[in-house]
Formats: C-alpha cells, structure tokens, sequence
C-alpha cells in the first residue's frame, strides 16, 4: 500500500480532502458532516473527522509555510484582519482572536494569500508575520502596523477607505460637498480600469499624467473645504481621514506594481466572515491556526484557477513521498492537474 497522509489510516486522500473543502470552502462545521455522513449509512463521529483534519493540518504545514516564504519575496504585498471568536482555555466563553490576511496583489505574477491566527490584534503578531520584510504594504490605518513602518516597511494606503467615507455621506444626505469627492474619485478608479492589462511601467505613466493632476486637485479642494466646516462634524471627519493620510494614500502614483486600494485583500478575507457564521467560534488557538492554514491553501488555489478539491486531494496524495527539495512543486501556483 502506498504511503499516506494518515499512516495506515482508513481515509483516502479524496475523502481527507471532501473533509477540509466541506468545511473551510463550504464552511459546513463537523457536527452538520456527521449527519451528512449518517444520512448516506456512514457512521463518521466528528471527534474522528477531527482528528482527521488535525492531522492534514501538520502534514500541509509545510507546503503553507513555503507559500509564506514565497510570498514575503514579493515587493507589495496587501494586508487586513478580522476578528474571529475563539474559545477561551478552561472556560465556556469567547474572546476575540483575529485572522490576518496577506496576499499578493493582482499587478504580480504570484497569485497567493497566507492566513495567520492569532490571540489578539497586536502589532507584534504583524511584525511576527513580516519578520525582516521591508517592502510596500497596502493597508488600512490600523496602528499595528506602525511598528514595521518605523522598521523599514512603506504603508501604502486605501483610496476605497477615502471613497467610502464620502459614499456613507451622500448617501445619507448629510453632507452637501460629499458627491464632489466621490466624482473626484471615480475619475481615478476610471484610469485604474482603463490601465489594468498595462505593464507597470506603462501604467506608472498614465498616473503621474493622468491621475496626479486630479489627486493634487482634490487636494487643494479638501483643504479649502476643511476650512469652511466645523470641526467634529461627520464632513470634517472624512476629509481629515483623507487629508491625514495623504501621502499613503497617494503613494501608488510612483509605482505601477502598487494598487490603488485593499480591496483584493477585503475580498479574500471575506470567507472567514461566512465561517464565522457557521462555524460560531474557534475551540483553540491551535484549532485556528489549522484553519488559517489549510485555507491559505484553498484560497491561493482559487487565485490561480484551481477547483480545491482536486488541489487538496492530490497534494494529499502526493505529499506523503515528495522530497522536502521539491515541495515547491506542490504549491498552488505550480500545480496542474495531473503533473
């Protein structure tokens, strides 16, 4: 018999997979598979599907580590994080843990995302993430992220952070000012779409004669409208969102590898607000960090137009004899179905 993810173990690799998809892509928490499993004359206790995914979570750690490493070569990356509820040691509560998102953005030739598990919303479990990395990070104004800004990082910001505080003003109405902006803005995000297939070179470029002359306009405009409204108002406060971050937000003219937004980032934490639902908490930092990992796999499947069921269960299948030199191979963007 050939060797296996679990050492003599009953399941194979395509069941092992139909596991970790039904609950980390379908987000289908263990007790619902059990049923699902009785249902079809299974009898498959979720403490043994557990167990299970315990341990394709430390026979894939490997391979998400080498995706980390992989993706920390890259120059920009995105960053984001959500809390998620995780079960308290010795206690029936919940606290809030966070997932962190780290992706590549969509300008590279890497299609990647790392989720990390942690036990709070520290900036040392960002700097733990990044270690000696020094690169441009897109991101939102959370201040756990300021200490890898005075260590050599460079925070780019998010113009759809900006954007979305002017959207919420106009349409509740409240601001007179507020579709100004937001015209201002969708010229911008019009260049962006009309520049996306451009190499970066070309699209740094269309930027600095295009974009740059709109953004030193609303500049001027925001300033001047900031002296004409009261401080403490909901107007004042998106303008001094904007006029506060300024030069991250407009840091992305002088690169085209360097998106406008965080939105690519948004969009792949989003699988973890549906789990949240689903899954209602996380037993264990342990348990979390399982998750965090297998997903990372999954989701960087997708990015590279894999169907994860058929990624899972191969590397599954092939991990077990790949050589540590080769375990490269495995990852989502050199896989191909039937290599």
């Amino acid at each position: 018999m050939p060797a296996q993810i679990i050492d003599k173990g009953i399941p194979t690799s395509g069941l092992l997979a139909q596991v970790l998809i039904a609950k980390y892509a379908d987000h289908l928490p263990l007790y619902r598979q059990e049923q699902i499993f009785t249902r079809a004359g299974v009898a498959l206790p979720r403490s043994t599907l557990a167990e299970w995914i315990g341990v394709c979570g430390v026979q894939l750690q490997p391979l998400v580590d080498a995706l980390r490493d992989t993706l920390l070569t890259e120059a920009v990356l995105h960053a984001d994080e959500t809390p998620v509820p995780m079960l308290s040691p010795g206690k029936k509560k919940t606290h809030k843990a966070y997932i962190w998102a780290y992706a590549s953005t969509a300008f590279s030739d890497l299609n990647a995302v790392i989720y990390h598990f942690t036990p709070g919303r520290g900036g040392q479990h960002a700097r733990d993430m990044l270690g000696e990395w020094s690169g441009k990070l897109v991101c939102d104004d959370y201040s756990g992220y300021k200490a890898s800004f005075a260590k050599g990082v460079t925070e780019i910001g998010c113009m759809a952070h900006a954007r979305r505080k002017f959207v919420e003003l106009e349409v509740s109405g409240k601001s007179q000012i507020a579709g100004q902006a937001v015209e201002q803005i969708r010229q911008l995000y019009e260049i962006e779409r009309e520049a996306a297939s451009l190499s970066s070179e070309m699209r740094h470029r269309v930027r600095q004669s295009r974009s740059k002359p709109i953004l030193d306009g609303l500049h001027q405009w925001m300033q001047a409208q900031r002296t004409k409204v009261p401080s403490g108002t909901a107007t004042a406060k998106a303008l001094d969102y904007s006029l506060k971050r300024w030069a991250a937000l407009t840091r992305y003219l002088d690169d085209g590898a360097v998106p406008i937004d965080n939105n690519r980032v948004e969009n792949l934490i989003r699988p973890w607000a549906l789990g949240r639902k689903n899954w209602l908490f996380a037993g264990s930092l342990r348990s979390g960090r399982r998750a965090a990992a297998i997903m990372s796999l999954i989701q960087s499947a997708k990015l590279n137009g894999h169907e994860p069921y058929a990624y899972l269960k191969d590397i599954l299948e092939r991990l077990p004899t790949q050589k540590a030199s080769a375990i490269h191979e495995l990852l989502p963007q050199h896989w191909s179905p039937g290599a």
